[in-house]
């Protein structure tokens, strides 16, 4: 409790705490930006950090970090166009809310939803890190390879357009995310002797093509450049009423527990558990047909679920020294820079860094949710910018969010590509989940399927003999089998009762 307290007074000092608010303003805005996110900043301002003193150095990168995940939100709700990866699955009801006139509601729950992810989930990780990050080493690839899979099949099964149409969507993304060098013996594939596919597709250039690009383009075919009326006046509180918050309880619980469980898998991430959660949401719900329409359940699971994994992500990190995802990566190097070693030994050696690290999440949680409960009004302002404006200045800044990631033009033409392929994808009513999902997961799956195969002598076999590995293979059999065989019990059911 002393090393608790010594850390939080450390943090309300005027130069740490005005340090903090800074941060995570920054990471709000950055997140909002399509193309870069709050990852970006914490890369870009890591170098700062060396002349600080650790904890506000380390309170710097994990408030812009906190605001970025959040931040993310803004655009795929008022725009349609993630500001990171993290935030996919919320573009999928958060715009079509925005584009029936609830866009101050969707803000509204998307805020709630991301401090409840976000406070709860560092909480848990205060307690219980070294506990479940020994639980994580006990997985191995055959488990891996299992949950991702297991997640693909899922969101797959539940395509709208059934699902076969999921599972072809999901192929393209498997066979895209194979280009470049192979995991383990960096065999290039798919390159074609051109060095810039040497290290696979960007997957920000695909984001930008899939969410902003095509979406501009579908717009402007469809003559649908109008401007959505949102009226702020008569909004209370967030713009959510208690009986969405009461309708969503269990929702938020199922979503929390998906993005804490996943955050702390190291590989995984947000990028990963907004999907699944969202999936897992449309699968429980009393009316799947809502969701993509601009039903409030799916933004509340997306943001609960990708904001959960900020806590979950800072367990292995902490705990083992094994970073959750590429943030808590460099977060890693932070640490080491200042002379402080991840591990089971950083409780004992620098209790007061831990702490300091936990506790500024929490405060930039709450941070968050005041700059952002006093925004919402003023977001929607980005929609009465007339559209033969908004448009242009949003695809400048696809262009420079492409070239930002890599510092090459080979990614404008990926940038274009992938618009090109998302209306295709349209066209032949492939969804953009699925395909999305598997374009992620690919290198975890390859890697840890080849691990997998040669870790021991029994060749496949292990997939199936270990538990977990195949109870998850099992659920992912299920969810592809069970769409296409229930329809033809039901058929033969309606038969036998019309004969008798």
């Amino acid at each position: 409790m002393q090393d608790i307290l010594a850390s939080f007074t450390t943090l309300l000092t005027p130069l740490t705490f005005a340090v903090i608010v800074l941060s995570t303003a920054l990471g709000i805005v950055l997140g909002a930006i399509p193309g870069l996110s709050g990852g970006l900043g914490v890369a870009l301002l890591l170098p700062l950090t060396f002349g600080m003193q650790a904890e506000v150095g380390l309170a710097m990168l994990v408030s812009i970090w906190v605001g970025g995940v959040s931040g993310a939100m803004i655009g795929s709700i008022l725009l349609g166009i993630p500001g990171s990866p993290s935030a996919i699955a919320t573009t999928f009801d958060g715009y079509p809310m925005t584009r029936n006139g609830q866009a101050v509601k969707a803000l509204g729950a998307a805020i709630t939803a991301s401090f409840i992810g976000t406070f709860l989930s560092i909480l848990i990780a205060m307690a219980a890190s070294p506990v479940m990050a020994r639980l994580a080493l006990k997985m191995g690839p055959w488990e891996y390879f299992a949950l991702g899979f297991c997640a693909i099949s899922l969101v797959a099964a539940l395509s709208r357009d059934g699902v076969f149409h999921g599972l072809a969507a999901a192929a393209i993304g498997l066979i895209l995310a194979s280009v470049g060098f192979a995991p383990i013996d960096g065999y290039p594939r798919f390159t074609f002797g051109m060095v810039y596919l040497n290290g696979g597709f960007d997957l920000i250039p695909l984001m930008l093509g899939f969410f902003a690009l095509k979406q501009i383009v579908q717009d402007f075919a469809r003559g649908q450049q109008q401007v959505p009326e949102v009226d702020v006046k008569d909004i209370k509180g967030f713009g959510v009423t208690l009986k969405e918050y009461r309708d969503n309880a269990w929702n938020m619980v199922r979503s929390f527990m998906i993005g804490l469980w996943i955050g702390f898998l190291p590989g995984m991430g947000a990028a990963l558990s907004n999907m699944i959660a969202y999936a897992q949401a449309k699968s429980a719900s009393k009316h799947p047909e809502k969701f993509g329409k601009g039903c409030i359940d799916g933004v509340f699971a997306s943001e609960t679920s990708n904001n959960a994994s900020v806590g979950g992500a800072l367990i292995p990190m902490v705990a083992l020294g094994i970073p959750g995802d590429g943030v808590t990566a460099i977060l890693l190097g932070g640490l080491m820079i200042h002379g402080v070693q991840a591990g089971p030994l950083l409780f004992t050696n620098n209790p007061e860094i831990v702490y300091a690290l936990f506790l500024t999440a929490l405060i930039a949680a709450v941070l968050v949710l005041v700059m952002q409960f006093w925004g919402m009004r003023l977001f929607p302002a980005i929609l009465k910018i007339p559209y033969h404006y908004l448009y242009p200045a949003i695809i400048v800044l696809g262009f420079m969010g492409v070239y930002v990631g890599s510092s090459t033009a080979f990614n404008y033409i990926l940038l274009l590509g992938f618009a090109a392929l998302g209306l295709s994808m349209d066209k032949l009513r492939l969804p953009i989940g699925p395909f999305i999902l598997a374009f992620i997961l690919a290198p975890m799956l390859e890697l840890n399927l080849r691990r997998g195969l040669t870790y021991t002598d029994e060749g496949v076999l292990p997939f199936f003999t270990r538990p977990i590995s195949g109870l998850l293979l099992a659920a992912a059999a299920l969810s592809i089998l069970l769409p296409v065989v229930m329809p033809i019990v039901k058929r033969k059911s309606q038969r036998t009762r019309r004969q008798s």
